[in-house]
């Protein structure tokens, strides 16, 4: 497996090319580039093929692989929206990352499919947004490239038995799960969602978390919560999977590059299961 990160994990505003020469300096494989509004450090929604193929040369120089695209933009936009303005803007963000991640060639977009809320019932943000998925599916099958349904803090897809079924009704070979290990600890057990997700895992996000804390607070450095690594660990490899881990943590208020360095030694670790 990849040692990866998150372009989160570094501060706001933070320059590309710092990330990346950081990045190569803590003994990355990988970075996992976001996509953002117009001005945002990197990836935005005004950025040309052309400008993303410079990022990508510029990656390269370091050393560095571009694996997967992240946005944080579908929690503003929604595709389980009431709002049909809301469902489109959700959409352009979706061909946003498919048409950069072609021009980087990367093979996996991060996707979060919805939110249940007051507003939106639980039935009608599973149905709303795999009606607005299988809108996008053709054109992620057209350029080769897997939307990976992330399992977030959202009050959906609570199990891994419905987020699999989720993504098989999609039906779709381009329909495919992005896998935070984090995210499912104070609802269940890691390995067991590996095991049941099983192939259609195409991207791992990592990090811990401590559920006796609760509550966002409860998210901290990896090695440092309840997550069994050593299980994780064991579980991918029964299914097979050897691309990329990629961290996504909050940066250290103070000395926040150092989070780079230290993340870097606990991959090294859950992806081995030796201390060096």
């Amino acid at each position: 497996m990849l040692k990866g990160i998150n372009q989160w994990c570094f501060p706001e505003g933070t320059p590309l090319e710092t990330v990346f020469d950081t990045c190569r300096r803590a003994g990355y494989d990988a970075v996992e580039l976001n996509l953002y509004a117009p001005g945002g450090a990197g990836l935005t929604m005004d950025t040309t093929p052309g400008e993303a193929g410079a990022i990508g040369a510029m990656a390269r120089k370091y050393g560095l692989q571009l694996r997967s695209l992240s946005t944080g933009l579908l929690g503003k936009y929604p595709l389980s929206s009431a709002d049909e303005h809301v469902r489109e803007t959700g959409r352009s963000v979706i061909r946003k990352q498919l048409e950069l991640a072609a021009a980087l060639g990367i093979d996996t977009i991060l996707v979060v499919p919805g939110r249940v809320t007051e507003q939106v019932a639980y039935d009608v943000c599973y149905t709303r947004s795999q009606e607005e998925l299988r809108r996008m599916m053709p054109e992620a099958e057209a350029r080769g490239i897997f939307v990976g349904i992330e399992n977030v803090w959202n009050k959906f897809l609570q199990s891994p038995l419905e987020m699999a079924r989720y993504i098989d009704e999609l039906d779709s070979p381009y329909a495919a799960a992005y896998y935070d290990v984090g995210n499912t600890l104070s609802i269940g057990f890691p390995d067991q969602w590996i095991r049941i997700l099983g192939s259609r895992i195409k991207k791992v996000h990592v990090k811990d978390f401590k559920p006796e804390a609760g509550g966002y607070s409860g998210f901290v450095p990896l090695l440092a919560g309840g997550v069994n690594w050593g299980r994780v660990r064991e579980a991918l490899r029964e299914i097979g999977y050897t691309d990329t881990l990629t961290a996504e943590l909050d940066p250290y208020a103070a000395a926040p590059e150092q989070l780079v360095f230290d993340t870097a030694r606990h991959l090294d670790f859950i992806i081995r299961g030796e201390i060096g």
